[in-house]
């Protein structure tokens, strides 16, 4: 069987099943679907893993909603930022609420994959567009966990996949993957991104950079993933000009294809409010905006100083906690995309004003900060490993619960 050789992002040889152009296939090369199906058999472990911590999640969810009588099916799909994706799938853009203090909370904050796919269900199956967002959630979700895994095992191995998809499931706020929310759809675009720029499929990773740019505002943190890298390749092959050519005829349509859904949906609202700042604008009548982090030092200040001492502490313990595993993955050695999609989502979460308790979700999608305790974890002897994996899996669902039942994300 012919196994040809690509380039990956930083010049390293990849290994291709597919035929190079103008030959015709082996005819024991194995088809795409059952390299789909390997790959998958490969994943599984992982995709069963993570299943079981969210439905431990939504249980814990269920079960602490007998006692205050708020059903698990609502607080997933019909508060907060899912109403206004429902709206927007059963109603199109359009709709502005005013509310006292001179903010002005417009839908068009909000990006339109997500509202396009409850759409789409709903017209093919007799679902809700609330309902449509749980299952587009849920898929989406095995979805970001399949490409979190094939990161992971690509790089250091399949024990450290597992791991890595175990420790994004288990987040303390991870039971925003199961609700109505842009988060998973957007951190399986993102996670199959960066995968399909280490192995050098570059018009893939662009194409889905454009995906992601439809999802959410952080998209920007995708495009520069493919952007930097590439420029980076580019730079590193002119200071050696005896090596290696480039795949520039790959390379090209996946940075010209990255931003443009990104592009496309800022210019739309531009257009339709008449500014060229008009998605700024629409994010400024929410109080959002970009202030260095000055705010949100503000915020941890006034706890650090009032009765709130104890918030404050935990949520500057947050911030050290998040740097540190940051260094960690750069001394780990982590390749370039992934230190950039983790390292843009962090400064667009913390240099970020207003809606400080949805900074945890924010940076949902950074998935790479978590490699380090992931290759920790695979390092234990199992029953150690165990033991972590289901005390934090039970944390997590307990404190889910707990959030979602209290103040919740905004």
């Amino acid at each position: 069987m012919a196994r040809l050789t690509s380039r990956c992002w930083d010049n390293r040889p990849v290994t291709s099943l597919a035929p190079s152009p103008g030959t015709a296939r082996d005819a024991d090369a194995p088809p795409r679907a059952a390299a789909a199906g390997a790959a998958l058999r490969r994943a599984a472990p992982a995709l069963l893993l993570y299943a079981a911590v969210r439905a431990l999640g939504v249980v814990a969810l269920a079960l602490w909603g007998l006692a205050d009588g708020k059903g698990a099916r609502h607080l997933l799909s019909a508060r907060w930022d899912s109403l206004w994706y429902a709206r927007i799938a059963e109603q199109g853009y359009g709709y502005t609420l005013h509310l006292p203090g001179g903010k002005v909370h417009s839908d068009m904050a909000f990006f339109p994959l997500l509202p396009w796919l409850e759409r789409g269900l709903s017209a093919l199956f007799p679902l809700s567009a609330g309902d449509a967002g749980l299952v587009v959630a849920a898929v989406a979700s095995l979805a970001a966990a399949w490409g979190i895994f094939a990161v992971g095992d690509h790089l250091y191995g399949r024990r450290t996949g597992v791991a890595l998809v175990v420790l994004w499931a288990a987040l303390p706020v991870g039971v925003v993957q199961s609700m109505a929310y842009s988060e998973s759809l957007f951190t399986a675009l993102a996670a199959w991104s960066v995968y399909a720029v280490l192995t050098g499929r570059w018009a893939a990773a662009g194409a889905l950079a454009a995906l992601a740019g439809l999802t959410r505002p952080v998209g920007a943190a995708v495009v520069a993933a493919v952007w930097i890298t590439a420029a980076v390749a580019v730079l590193r092959a002119r200071r050696r000009p005896g090596g290696p050519p480039l795949p520039l005829g790959r390379m090209l349509p996946g940075v010209a294809l990255a931003p443009l859904g990104w592009l496309a949906y800022v210019a739309w609202v531009g257009a339709r409010t008449g500014s060229v700042t008009g998605y700024l604008d629409v994010q400024g009548g929410w109080g959002n905006g970009f202030d260095g982090g000055l705010a949100f030092g503000s915020f941890i200040g006034e706890r650090l100083a009032g009765p709130a001492f104890p918030a404050g502490l935990g949520l500057l313990a947050g911030v050290v906690l998040v740097g540190l595993l940051y260094r960690a993955g750069v001394r780990q050695g982590q390749p370039l995309p992934l230190l950039v999609l983790s390292g843009t989502v962090l400064l667009l979460a913390l240099t970020a004003k207003g809606y400080f308790g949805s900074k945890p979700r924010l940076m949902m999608p950074a998935f790479p900060l978590l490699l380090p305790l992931a290759a920790a974890l695979v390092r234990l002897r199992t029953v150690h490993a165990v033991t972590v994996v289901t005390f934090v899996a039970l944390a997590s669902a307990v404190y889910g619960a707990f959030w979602l039942h209290g103040s919740g994300p905004p």
